[in-house]
């Protein structure tokens, strides 16, 4: 692909770097699409790090990363959203039973399948969200909305019917989902770095009703917690945070590990659970959502050439809100 620049890893905690690679090749299930911006998601650092790797058998290294990609297909002209699963099977036991997010062969989109971190990807027609008009007139705003806001919504219903919720790690998913769960009428408490008072405010801004330290006890027992953050101690401290009959809802993919922690903190019926990747379904709930709830995203743009920037700030927490990379300007039709 003449004067394509996407970025790739060359093995595990290597940084991005810059690499010249063909238009891809829709394969038959598959069509071209050009993209306009991709966010910078918090799972493509944890492959950059070498934390998530491909599956077997999938393209392997190098990896393009990017899986929140917001791009126009050319065989339709149409805005479509590519998120993070990108093919199922369609026949095992948990495709079967609607639960696709869970499938044994499944391929991800800036994983398996090369992703956004470029100018040019493939992706399966079947798994492209449409995009309602007035969320796709703006790419760079709606991308972080295909993993940050699904993921952020699919932690949210996983909690159930629960009143107050608690938000462990005010990123990219927690500013989105936020804003979903105040306009359903919940009272949200956010729980942020110790000292975030940026972070802090923000989450007050976006209709939070307390908002302080993860080191702190929020002033009201929890219904429910949502972790974002990928750090596993937050989980003991969530579940002293939660009523009995509460759940403790783990949103990342990758999170280190839990410490131990005595039985009665788990005791009265709380639960722990993990949330795994997301459906089409989740997708088409979440924009329906997205735009009966009027969700603004907060985003800082960059450049394609400086994508391990956009991953070192998200890295440090030098970021309100999301990470997108912006690909918006003319380019020329591949060859």
């Amino acid at each position: 692909m003449e004067g394509c620049a996407p970025w790739s890893s060359t093995n595990p905690a290597a940084p991005l770097r810059a690499a010249a690679l063909p238009v891809p090749t829709p394969g038959p299930a598959q069509v071209l699409v050009r993209v306009l911006a991709c966010g910078v998601c918090r799972t493509d650092l944890h492959i950059r790090d070498g934390e998530v790797v491909p599956a077997a058998g999938a393209t392997g290294y190098p990896i393009v990363c990017g899986h929140q990609i917001v791009g126009e297909r050319q065989d339709t002209g149409e805005v479509v959203g590519i998120p993070w699963l990108g093919w199922t099977c369609g026949a095992c036991r948990y495709c079967v039973s609607g639960r696709e997010n869970l499938c044994d062969t499944a391929r991800f989109t800036g994983l398996d399948i090369p992703g956004g971190f470029a100018e040019w990807t493939v992706a399966d027609p079947r798994f492209c969200l449409p995009l309602p008009e007035e969320i796709a007139a703006d790419p760079v705003a709606a991308a972080p909305l295909l993993c940050a806001g699904l993921i952020g919504h699919r932690t949210l219903r996983l909690a159930g019917d629960a009143h107050r919720i608690g938000i462990y790690g005010f990123g990219a998913a927690a500013h989105l989902v936020c804003q979903v769960a105040v306009h359903e009428g919940r009272e949200v408490y956010a729980l942020t770095s110790p000292g975030d008072t940026t972070a802090q405010a923000f989450a007050r801004d976006l209709g939070a009703v307390w908002a302080g330290g993860s080191d702190e006890a929020p002033p009201q027992e929890l219904d429910a917690a949502l972790i974002f953050a990928p750090v596993g101690p937050l989980v003991p401290a969530a579940l002293r945070a939660v009523a009995k009959g509460g759940s403790v809802v783990c949103g990342g993919i990758h999170m280190s590990d839990i410490p131990s922690f005595p039985y009665a903190d788990l005791w009265g019926e709380r639960v722990i659970r993990s949330v795994a990747n997301l459906t089409r379904e989740d997708g088409a709930l979440f924009l329906d959502a997205a735009r009966r709830a009027h969700v603004r995203t907060r985003t800082t743009s960059y450049p394609l050439e400086n994508a391990e920037q956009a991953l070192e700030d998200l890295r440090t927490g030098r970021l309100e809100g999301a990470a997108v990379l912006d690909l918006r300007p003319a380019r020329a039709a591949p060859a």
